[in-house]
């Protein structure tokens, strides 16, 4: 224990320069927290004297690791709303519906084909289909893309796949965290999840004139304190239900975006989402055993290879659904193959239920390699579209206008 604040502070220090390093060579953060994580955890290589494995914080790291998932979670929820999809059109719900049902399916096939049990199978399933808002939204910010026609079905899938995570994570913690093994007490369990979080929401949003004005406060010292009570409590009582802690925070979050203090909140969420949220990838990172990732090395190929091209065939057709152009299309396809922070929490969410080994070192791969493949291919999108344009010469169309959902602020995370 004499040593643990030292360790924090390096890992602080090599996040920090992880973080330099990435912006330095204009790439996205996420691999690089991963990586380093992986290069001082406590199954890192070492020689003799030269050891430099993170052991006596680990424990530490890993629980402020949880609250950067509370926080990335809490966030999205603030910037999410119940009604913005409706609002978006229906050419968002027919893109996000198509996009999910090809990935998942696919992911599914992976399962399924490699023999792996339903759980397990489920859990691949919904790693390989979420994309990384963070790392999305951050690419195109960064690549000044955010007025591109095609944008807008992008941020609509995003907006898409946050419902379909908050569902599919209630559900699918009944079946792991819970331990149910028969039919009926899956069902049992789903049914609590599902019901815990539309009670939330329904309770949330009668209360949001309530809570404008307990919300009132001065002093910013009691408003955080408030805030993060009303976080981390409700987290927790989720988690003793058998329901992820992530959704918890998620719709603490869907409430408090209802009421008049939501900007404000924001204001004083972003610098603890930024810092426990790079603590969360690199603690991730020290979770991994390196010298574990050689076995999943196959099963991440073949993963990363059918995701690519379910992605770019969800994309196009995701993209002709809303009238947008081929070029547009492949656009959006190229752009939200990122995987990130949901694969990763899905994956801890399989370590936490028991589940196979295997599940952590396919995640940390998988999730590395589209995580450095996912800005390069939108950066280079329009030399991939040239490219395939040539091979199978993609007949064009008139684009129509396109709806406009508002692009989320996820610059630190990915």
């Amino acid at each position: 224990m004499d040593h643990m604040v030292l360790e924090v502070g390096l890992a602080i220090a090599l996040i920090a320069l992880a973080g330099l390093l990435s912006a330095k060579l204009r790439f996205s953060v996420v691999p690089f927290y991963i990586l380093v994580g992986m290069a001082v955890g406590p199954h890192a290589f070492h020689w003799g004297e030269f050891d430099f494995r993170f052991i006596e914080s680990a424990e530490i790291i890993e629980f402020m690791g949880r609250i950067g998932v509370l926080f990335l979670l809490f966030y999205l929820g603030l910037e999410f709303s119940v009604g913005r999809l409706i609002k978006s059109g229906k050419s968002i719900v027919i893109g996000g519906s198509i996009y999910i049902a090809i990935n998942f399916t696919l992911g599914l096939m992976i399962g399924i084909f490699s023999g792996f049990p339903v759980a397990e199978t489920l859990i691949v399933a919904g790693i390989t289909t979420i994309s990384s808002s963070a790392i999305v939204a951050k690419v195109l910010v960064d690549l000044r893309r955010t007025a591109n026609p095609e944008t807008e079905m992008i941020l609509g899938i995003i907006m898409f796949e946050d419902v379909f995570l908050a569902v599919y994570i209630s559900i699918l913690s009944g079946l792991v965290l819970s331990g149910s093994s028969s039919l009926g007490g899956v069902l049992l369990s789903a049914v609590i999840a599902l019901g815990f979080m539309l009670l939330v929401i329904i309770v949330g949003r009668k209360a949001v004139p309530l809570l404008n004005k307990a919300l009132n406060i001065r002093s910013n010292e009691l408003f955080a304190l408030v805030i993060f009570a009303a976080l981390f409590l409700l987290a927790g009582f989720a988690e003793t239900i058998h329901v992820a802690e992530a959704i918890g925070a998620l719709l603490v979050g869907l409430v408090l975006a209802e009421t008049e203090h939501r900007e404000r909140i924001e204001h004083l969420i972003l610098p603890f989402r930024d810092f426990f949220g790079a603590l969360f990838f690199f603690s991730f990172g020290l979770t991994i055993v390196p010298s574990e990732l050689g076995g999943a090395v196959w099963l991440s190929l073949i993963a990363v290879i059918i995701t690519l091209l379910g992605n770019f065939i969800a994309g196009m057709l995701a993209g002709r659904s809303a009238g947008l152009s081929t070029k547009a299309s492949s656009n959006i396809g190229l752009t939200i193959v990122s995987r990130g922070e949901f694969s990763i929490i899905l994956a801890n969410m399989g370590k936490a239920g028991g589940l196979a080994a295997f599940i952590q070192p396919f995640a940390a791969l998988y999730v590395l390699i589209l995580a450095i493949l996912g800005p390069l291919l939108t950066k280079e999108s329009k030399h991939v579209y040239n490219f395939l344009n040539k091979i199978f010469k993609f007949k064009d169309y008139k684009e129509k206008k396109p709806v406009k959902p508002k692009l989320k602020d996820e610059s630190a995370s990915g």
